[in-house]
């Protein structure tokens, strides 16, 4: 199963890029499962882990949401005001 992850903010600085693709072994997989397998590639993303927002195919998600493939994952940090 193959999920797209965009990255928004701090998260794509973090990362150097602003999707990509991020294969998963089998179907039924939850955000969290993808979370954690992101976080094996990219350990600056776990200290965000409790305060990014998520939204799967935009609509806001939380981490027991289940994936499907094709799915778009998006990491948002949390929303700040100036």
């Amino acid at each position: 199963m193959k999920v797209t992850i965009l990255f928004f903010s701090i998260f794509r600085e973090k990362t150097g890029v602003n999707e990509l693709s991020l294969e998963l072994e089998k179907v039924g997989l939850t955000v969290s499962d993808a979370l954690a397998k992101l976080f094996e590639s990219y350990e600056g993303l776990k200290e965000w882990e409790t305060k990014m927002l998520i939204a799967v195919n935009c609509e806001y998600a939380s981490g027991s949401t289940v994936l499907r493939d094709g799915d778009e994952l998006a990491l948002m940090p949390p929303v700040q005001g100036g």
